[in-house]
């Protein structure tokens, strides 16, 4: 290939200014396989050389590498200073910004980049002494009176990616048009050697993480002195420390862990992709609980499972017929009826692509029900927000210092409900028959696509668009298209099908190629003196025949 090719000009100049010597060596090793001919290199240099890695309401997530497409030091220091400068012309220049990052690969180079960047910009920054889960450094916002927070982690995305975290100074994720003024402070930010850095910047300090660790314990503090046994899986992730010590703080006895899972490791040995809800992720904890019931001779009652940057939690129960994972809207419903029945007042709010059930739940119980565009920057927002929730394991325990998903005080919920119902000799699971005795009984799936080329997407949109159907399941059905808004919801890329028991809310996924459908059904209550059941097999057939008839829908 020709020397003055475009690419590889760019590739040079891209390695001449990298900060990083782990990475300008990668990319002079894919320089000079390309000037060799070599076709994968050739490729990955213009994967990673197209275009800039969008920063967006999620920040930034992507592979880790040269080039601006990925996650390195120059990308990290473009989006720390961007920030920096859009912080100084919101009037708050010279505030506190915190600091925090998992134990990924390069995640304390990233947050250390950032710390001497915005110091060198003016100011004053908290950076964390050590690994931490997320939600530490969402209470650390209000704790510590920031302006803005950084998390360094890509959740629970495999080893290869990493990623940016950016809140404000309300302990929320950023929402437009923040984003969008954000990366127009990013896009403008010159040559990373021309700004000034400075080390004058402080760790925080014990009051943060020991602030945060007793407020979690609080919540649990109902489980205290039970005879609760639990398994807890990190995941290969931060939550382990943490979450022994609310644990104890709260006077609940302490899990069996995952051994091969407890310690972060950003590799990952265990599973390809460290995420609780993928099939297979938490086949080690179930297997934990399996022997420590055999070696004991006494049953374990949950098991329960964080992401690796802990700020989602997922719960695995005992059935007759083995273990089984509870879908995200189940627990959202457990812990929400929790919160209900203790009386807390205020709004209850979970996002359009879950279940509909909390808005039932609510109404019972005679409290505001929000419904939200997807993510928990919206969630947390919701004004007298009690208790928020997202179907992908996400939940808000504690929104008035940690307005966004927390899978620790999550956590913390989980063992006092479970506590409360062995005391009462019923179980955790059981009392999702107790929900279908009054409400009827919701089964939940979802329907997910991955594209290689992103206009499949958008072709099956328009196609449902265009062409909806009118009956699903032997069912008429409503058909809105949520990019027109309402009077409850900003406008998205989405659109709701719902008719008598039977409800469809398809949209693009907004961090991968995937067209999401996500599905709903449900019965009627059963007649008084009756009792709900787990099982339900016409249910279960209409669920089979609603993704059926949406697979047709959308041409897939």
């Amino acid at each position: 290939m020709s020397t003055g090719d475009p690419l590889l000009d760019r590739a040079r100049a891209w390695q001449a200014a990298d900060p990083d010597p782990v990475t300008a060596s990668e990319l002079g090793a894919l320089v000079a396989a390309a000037e060799a001919e070599d076709r994968t290199a050739l490729a990955e240099l213009a994967d990673a050389f197209d275009g800039d890695l969008e920063f967006g309401t999620a920040g930034l997530r992507g592979r880790l590498g040269p080039g601006p497409n990925r996650m390195n030091r120059v990308v990290v220091g473009r989006a720390a200073a961007g920030l920096g400068a859009y912080l100084d012309r919101q009037g708050l220049g010279g505030g506190r910004v915190i600091i925090g990052f998992d134990a990924r690969h390069n995640s304390e180079v990233f947050a250390a980049d950032s710390a001497e960047l915005l110091a060198g910009a003016g100011f004053e920054v908290l950076l964390a002494p050590g690994p931490v889960p997320t939600p530490v450094v969402a209470w650390g916002i209000g704790a510590a009176d920031c302006v803005a927070g950084i998390v360094v982690t890509a959740s629970h995305n495999p080893p290869v990616d990493n990623g940016y975290k950016v809140y404000l100074g309300d302990g929320s994720q950023i929402v437009p048009p923040a984003d969008a003024e954000i990366a127009a402070q990013i896009a403008a930010v010159g040559d990373l050697a021309d700004l000034p850095r400075s080390e004058d910047w402080a760790h925080w300090g014990p009051e943060i993480l020991t602030g945060y660790i007793d407020r979690a314990a609080e919540l649990g503090a109902r489980a205290a002195g039970s005879s609760l046994r639990w398994v807890h899986t990190a995941m290969h992730g931060v939550g382990s420390a943490v979450v022994r010590q609310v644990v104890a703080r709260a006077g609940i006895p302490a899990p069996i862990e995952v051994a091969a899972q407890a310690e972060p490791d950003p590799d990952f040995p265990t599973v390809s992709f460290p995420n609780p809800e993928e099939p297979g992720a938490i086949d080690l904890a179930i297997a934990t609980a399996v022997r420590a019931a055999e070696a004991d001779g006494e049953p374990v009652d949950l098991v329960v499972a964080n992401d690796p940057d802990a700020d989602r939690c997922a719960v695995a129960i005992p059935t007759a017929d083995g273990w089984r994972m509870l879908t995200g809207n189940e627990l959202g419903w457990l812990l929400a009826e929790d919160f209900l029945a203790r009386g807390v007042q205020g709004a209850y709010a979970c996002s359009i692509v879950s279940s509909i059930l909390l808005s039932q739940m609510a109404a019972d119980h005679g409290q505001r029900f929000v419904p939200t565009l997807t993510g928990f920057k919206w969630i947390g927002r919701v004004p007298g927000l009690a208790f928020g929730y997202e179907e992908a394991i996400g939940y808000c325990c504690d929104p008035q210092h940690v307005p966004d998903k927390d899978g620790i005080t999550a956590l913390s919920t989980i063992l006092a409900i479970a506590a409360e119902a062995k005391a009462a000799g019923t179980s955790f699971g059981s009392r999702l028959d107790r929900l279908a005795t009054r409400y009827g009984r919701h089964l939940t799936d979802q329907l997910s696509v991955r594209v290689e080329d992103l206009s499949i997407i958008a072709e099956a949109m328009s196609r449902l668009r265009a062409q909806p159907p009118s009956i699903l399941c032997d069912r008429p059905v409503e058909v809105t298209d949520l990019l027109s808004g309402s009077d409850r919801l900003p406008p998205t890329d989405g659109v709701l099908l719902e008719g008598d028991g039977v409800r469809a809310v398809v949209r693009p996924s907004g961090t991968e190629p995937k067209l999401k459908a996500y599905l709903e059904v449900w019965s009627a209550p059963p007649a008084e003196g009756a009792s709900g059941s787990a099982v339900d097999p016409e249910l279960s057939v209409r669920l089979t025949r609603l993704r059926a008839d949406m697979t047709t829908a959308l041409g897939l």
